[in-house]
């Protein structure tokens, strides 16, 4: 997939005057004042968790401040269009938004690894990379030049592997594919010879069904069984080896930040970690439930022949070397979190257990 470019999310978009970062603060009643503060989502507020992940956090947020600050959730293109939201909140336009870290790759080269890693960590492993491995700093380097704040608040399980209209018997199947990928995946799926491009997910089920595309990846089963897929498609391959594991987050313009007291930074802080808790349980029972729903719907469930996997893996360890050759911070973040994958993994992978029959 071509790199998402953002050179016109970082034009200056024009927003409703009540999204003035002068107007944050408004009399709530009499001794006490609240923050009111919008929110716009890359993703429909209807796609389920992570559709709803920012609302919940909204609420936590209020909760935790005791109504002190109150966030109005949008969803996708209620101001700027989804992939536009990094540079609104950048500008100040939009104080606040929802996003897959990967979609700002075109600006943040790091953010294609963080938020998701080829064959990389579980959501456990990428868990504590993020908030006790270095991760979380990594990344705040790379937004500070943009007048960005970053808290990851959504962790994605594994997603699937995606949505095919023809079977993949070998490596030979995925040339001239034209397919909808996003990230390090798409750097990868294109050196094999593939076609893709990064299609937002309230039109994928129509490129597909339109023949523009011949196959999709978008996320779990579950946000898949959302967009209707399971309707146009033949095939539903796994593992997603794209994104084992994968972060959206809450991103708040610097200045907005900044004004917030440090008690009010903590509670929006710790509202992205009850967020995750809940969205880690939230997400496991639903995916067999969706894989199920996908069967009766007539499409073949399958796994990826290990010899494409193994391709798979060989070219995206080369697309990931290659990008941290040409960025710094992509560098140091591969080199942090292939370390910390080898020795903190070997703990889990000495836990591991055989599987009940």
């Amino acid at each position: 997939m071509p790199q998402l470019e953002l050179k016109s999310a970082f034009k200056k978009t024009v927003v409703a005057g009540a999204l003035s970062l002068a107007a944050l603060s408004l009399p709530l009643q009499a001794g006490a004042q609240t923050k009111r503060l919008d929110l716009q989502s890359v993703f429909s507020l209807q796609v389920p968790s992570i559709g709803a992940s920012p609302v919940k956090w909204a609420e936590r947020v209020a909760l935790m401040t005791n109504n002190e600050i109150q966030i109005k959730v949008h969803g996708a293109g209620e101001f700027v269009p989804p992939f536009e939201v990094f540079g609104a909140v950048s500008n100040g336009s939009i104080p606040m938004g929802f996003d897959w870290i990967g979609y700002w790759s075109g600006t943040i080269p790091v953010a294609n690894l963080i938020g998701s890693m080829p064959f990389g960590p579980d959501p456990t492993l990428f868990l504590g990379w993020m908030f006790k491995g270095g991760g979380l700093e990594i990344i705040q380097k790379a937004y500070d030049p943009h007048n960005v704040k970053i808290i990851p608040c959504h962790l994605v399980a594994p997603e699937a592997g995606g949505w095919f209209n023809k079977e993949i018997k070998s490596v030979d199947d995925l040339k001239g594919l034209k397919m909808r990928i996003a990230g390090l995946g798409a750097k990868t799926m294109e050196r094999l010879g593939a076609t893709v491009q990064l299609v937002p997910a309230g039109e994928i089920f129509v490129s597909l069904e339109r023949g523009r595309i011949d196959a999709a990846e978008f996320a779990t089963p579950q946000l898949d069984l959302g967009l209707g897929l399971q309707k146009i498609a033949k095939y539903y391959y796994f593992p997603g080896w794209h994104q084992p594991s994968s972060w959206d987050s809450i991103i708040i313009n610097k200045k907005v930040w900044d004004s917030f007291t440090e008690k009010q930074q903590k509670a929006m802080t710790e509202a992205c970690y009850a967020n995750i808790t809940y969205n880690n349980y939230d997400q496991m029972g639903a995916q067999i439930d969706a894989i199920e729903t996908i069967e009766k719907a007539g499409v073949k469930i399958e796994r990826f022949p290990e010899p494409v996997l193994k391709a798979l893996q060989e070219t995206a360890q080369q697309v990931m070397q290659q990008e941290a050759e040409k960025d710094p911070l992509f560098k140091e973040a591969y080199e942090s979190l292939t370390a910390y994958i080898k020795r903190v993994g070997r703990w889990t992978d000495l836990q591991s257990l055989p599987r009940l029959n």
